[in-house]
């Protein structure tokens, strides 16, 4: 390069040599050396613009490729060696940049494919903890339809029961919620560093199934051997007791007593056969016969077989139906008896004195249980469906597994918990009958 200086330099001289002769010169041979001249600066522009300024050229184009990020573009050879050599070393620059963009677009393309099709949920969130993107099954956990209702909010704006769980759990935490409908998420508030930054986003997993399944195997096996050996050992004492108060009655006739007293031990081991029985109902419940049927003939059927319940306690029992037919697909022995668990539970918890309402609605069909009973605490909402919790001082813990059991059967969402309002609403939504 520095060879096509020296030429420039001597071609400015050389100009400046021809002007002079131009200005003091008579004609003659100095005219025709001055052309000669003339036309040799004229070459020696031309071949130092081909050599020097052309390649300044091709170099700024290719930073204007590199400012529009047009990785397909390439640099032509000037056919000088400097220059050919910066050529070659963009050109392959350019090359890189194009294979790892393709490779990026290629890993954001299968992550964008991975995330909406997981099974687990991932909300991503901005510097501000608000909502940017949410896939599928985020928003299925979360109870809302579209991005677009949650996009922009942050997680203790939600409204939802899981909502505001994840908002307690602290960044890079992790932790298992249980919700008033049963459903179990494990919960995670993690990060990721892109270009230097930590980017938050939450993980929700589902483990319903996988928790329900376990805990069905284990109190299906504790109640069968449970059942088993007190109804073996029921059915013994129970015979022998019997012929004992065969005996008493026989023996002496005048003072019944004893035979009472055999009797009172009698009943009360069917008692005990009957209470655990009960448990092995829960274990043996069949699968549900689903058939097309209007929820609201359920309703008002299962109404008038509680109203007598109700009225003894003082309770008024109320309905609010759709005014259109509300198709479902139900197993109606089953679901009646839902009903009659529910509604019991309700009344138990007013006592004496108070109202249930039961309102049917469509899109999509639901059932609301609503009472003003005493409520439902906030530790107590997380264990309701749980085996063999019970908030009554005297309760089994088996009714709402029965209505969880029958509810999961039929593919139905449910919760139950008491609301800012005051009333414990039992909350049924029904999948489409199609």
């Amino acid at each position: 390069m520095k060879w096509m200086f020296s030429i420039f330099a001597a071609l400015v001289v050389s100009v400046g040599v021809i002007l002079f002769i131009q200005l003091v010169g008579d004609g003659g041979w100095m005219f025709y050396v001055s052309e000669a001249l003339v036309i040799s600066c004229l070459f020696f522009m031309g071949y130092f613009y081909r050599k020097v300024v052309r390649s300044f050229d091709i170099i700024a184009g290719g930073m204007e490729l590199l400012k529009e990020q047009d990785f397909s573009s390439r640099l032509a050879p000037v056919g000088q060696k400097e220059t050919d050599r910066i050529v070659q070393v963009f050109n392959r620059m350019m090359n890189q940049l194009k294979n790892e963009r393709l490779r990026l677009r290629e890993q954001n393309h299968f992550l964008d494919l991975l995330i909406s099709s997981s099974p687990m949920g991932v909300v991503i969130l901005n510097f501000d903890e608000a909502v940017t993107l949410a896939n599928s099954a985020a928003l299925n956990f979360l109870g809302y339809a579209s991005v677009d209702e949650i996009a922009g909010l942050k997680i203790e704006q939600m409204t939802t029961p899981l909502a505001g769980e994840i908002a307690r759990i602290p960044q890079g935490g992790t932790d298992t919620v249980r919700l008033s409908d049963s459903c179990i998420y494990r919960c995670s508030h993690l990060s990721f560093v892109d270009r230097g930054f930590a980017h938050p986003f939450i993980l929700i997993e589902s483990l319903t199934s996988e928790v329900m399944k376990a805990e069905k195997k284990a109190y299906e096996k504790v109640i069968r051997m449970i059942a088993h050996e007190v109804n073996n050992t029921v059915a013994g004492i129970t015979s022998t007791l019997d012929m004992m108060r065969e005996g008493a009655s026989a023996h002496d006739e005048a003072d019944n007593g004893a035979a009472a007293l055999f009797q009172v031990c009698i009943d009360r081991c069917y008692g005990m056969s009957r209470f655990i029985t009960r448990f092995a109902d829960v274990v043996k419940l069949p699968q549900p016969q689903l058939h097309r049927c209007d929820l609201n003939d359920c309703v008002t059927s299962c109404k008038l077989f509680m109203d007598n319940i109700c009225t003894g306690r003082d309770i008024s029992l109320q309905l609010n139906l759709c005014e259109t037919i509300l198709w479902a697909k139900v197993d109606t022995v089953l679901f009646e008896q839902v009903l009659v668990n529910i509604i019991k539970n309700s009344a138990e918890s007013i006592g004496r004195g108070g109202n249930i309402v039961i309102t049917t609605s469509a899109s999509p069909a639901t059932i609301e249980v609503a009472d003003n009973g005493a409520g439902i605490s906030r530790e107590a909402e997380a264990k309701l469906f749980s085996p063999f919790f019970s908030t009554k001082p005297n309760g089994q813990g088996i009714g709402l597994v029965l209505i969880r059991e029958v509810l999961t059967g039929h593919g139905c969402r449910f919760s139950l918990r008491t609301c800012s309002d005051g009333l414990t609403r039992f909350v049924i939504v029904f999948p489409p009958a199609l």
